[in-house]
């Protein structure tokens, strides 16, 4: 385990490096620039400012020098947040937009394995239908309508919750965001686990166990749920990274000083160094939940061995 570890980890420095390149050079030839929305700026002041931060210089040497920056741990300044760095704007919204994905993922995993068991428990009745019917269409309404319909109803009309903001992070803050958030993602788990469950539930050893008169509540917990949870785990991975480095349309409609707002905002003002910062961020936290993933897998079925 060890060793396979060490190898992924060895494995996810080239594919870090490709995410990079990609993400530099993409940025690079899009039209426009960082200054491009400023008022029209006398060309003295504008060279300036790219001599400044170094972008009259060929794209190969910025690339170089950007490696070098960040080999050091230097994601550079933010060119429209004059008085912080990249870092700094990265490590102050994670922590929101952590406890926010954190908490929604939490509800989203134990809401959805629960109502996929027993659905898979209960297949072709009522609870199932239900349960079907609920996770097509979590799946289906996106989070733009899900979340302007509860500002709308239980913000507005009913004026139970705040609409917006993130005040000093106090609990009715959270729950609307928190509710847009989990809301899709318990239909997709609720799915997936029904799906996933009634495969294992037909396969010979759960028939095995069940023949051999094992109690129907030691065949499930013991030998049913843990293998039916493998799908759960690979959509899992990519799934907390996504949302715990922030959900851009969540953010925006409530108004959160995230990562994933800063990524909008930055995406719009050309911000180069804000958004190859949080390309990065995002993508580290991809490749380590995946691996997390991986060894979850080993401890879920037996049958996998990484020698």
């Amino acid at each position: 385990m060890l060793f396979y570890t060490i190898r992924r980890i060895f494995w996810a420095i080239p594919t870090l490096l490709l995410i990079i390149t990609i993400a530099f050079f993409l940025i690079k030839i899009a039209p426009g620039g960082p200054f491009s929305n400023e008022r029209v700026l006398p060309p003295e002041i504008e060279a300036n400012l790219n001599r400044t931060y170094h972008l009259d210089e060929p794209i190969w040497k910025q690339y170089l020098r950007y490696l070098n920056n960040i080999v050091h741990g230097d994601f550079g300044p933010s060119f429209k947040y004059k008085d912080f760095t990249v870092s700094e704007l990265i490590w102050g919204g994670f922590p929101v937009s952590a406890k926010l994905g954190g908490i929604a993922i939490l509800l989203a995993t134990f809401f959805g394995v629960m109502l996929g068991t027993l659905a898979a428990l209960r297949q072709n009745s009522l609870f199932d239908y239900g349960t079907i019917g609920f996770a097509m269409v979590g799946i289906t309404i996106p989070n733009f309508v899900i979340a302007p319909l509860l500002t709308l109803i239980i913000g507005l009309y009913l004026k139970l919750l705040p609409v917006g903001g993130w005040g000093d992070g106090e609990f009715k803050y959270w729950v609307l965001p928190i509710t847009a958030l989990a809301l899709p993602q318990i239909a997709i788990i609720a799915r997936l686990t029904r799906g996933s469950m009634i495969e294992v539930l037909r396969s010979n050893y759960v028939r095995t166990a069940r023949a051999k008169g094992l109690p129907e509540r030691i065949t499930i917990l013991r030998h049913t749920i843990k293998a039916a949870m493998i799908p759960v785990c690979s959509y899992l991975g990519p799934a907390i990274a996504n949302i715990i480095t922030g959900s851009i349309i969540i953010e925006q409609v409530f108004s959160i000083p995230g990562i994933g707002r800063y990524f909008v905002q930055a995406s719009f003002n050309r911000d180069y160094t804000l958004v190859m910062g949080v390309t990065i961020f995002y993508g580290v936290l991809i490749i380590l939940f995946n691996l997390v993933v991986d060894i979850v897998y080993g401890f879920l079925d037996p049958k996998i061995r990484y020698e």
